[in-house]
């Protein structure tokens, strides 16, 4: 195996939605395969991508104003960015506008129309109380060139941990269409 293959790969995942609608429950059952409540702006977890040893970085802006002004610093360099809203909260949807438009604005991807995101509506355990169709949001993901979007729980990791895994072999793939790629953690395998 070459240095090069050696080396740990870092890719940077963005968190960004209202506050409250669950980012930091996503990112700790992502994490530690538990809730904690214990808010940190970042979180790491190693991984191996195809022989290959990568680190995912995890940041969670709170739904906090102060990220806001951080924006350069905080969003550059991001690999992908996961858009959050809390199904039984319409105007946390109505605000994904501003957050996807606020992301594209301060980390000036050169290709933003081909950006990875990934929308997540969160709090599916709630669904006598939703106020987003799973319609509406289809939508407004084909309005964004087709953002994929799942439905998640966070507190319970339902469907939480395979999205991060898909999303991070679908940005593998677009680097290099050839690659078959094989996750592994903790001895799970999710396969592209």
């Amino acid at each position: 195996m070459s240095d090069r293959s050696q080396k740990k790969a870092l890719l940077n995942v963005i968190l960004l939605g209202d506050g409250g609608v669950g980012k930091t429950a996503l990112m700790e059952q992502f994490i530690f395969k538990h809730f904690t409540n214990q808010y940190k702006v970042a979180v790491v977890k190693d991984m191996l991508i195809d022989g290959r040893h990568v680190t995912m970085q995890l940041w969670d802006t709170n739904g906090q104003e102060r990220f806001r002004s951080l924006g350069l610093a905080f969003y550059r360099g991001a690999d992908c960015c996961v858009l959050v809203y809390d199904l039984t909260d319409s105007k946390s949807f109505t605000n994904l506008d501003f957050w996807r438009d606020e992301f594209l604005i301060q980390a000036k991807p050169q290709n933003p129309e081909n950006f990875p995101f990934i929308l997540l509506g969160n709090k599916v355990d709630l669904e006598q109380k939703r106020a987003v169709s799973a319609e509406r949001a289809h939508k407004w993901c084909q309005s964004k060139n087709n953002i994929p979007y799942y439905e998640v729980f966070a507190k319970e990791a339902l469907h939480s941990f395979p999205i991060f895994i898909n999303r991070f072999v679908w940005i593998r793939a677009n680097k290099n269409p050839t690659v078959a790629a094989i996750v592994k953690d903790d001895g799970d395998e999710v396969s592209n």
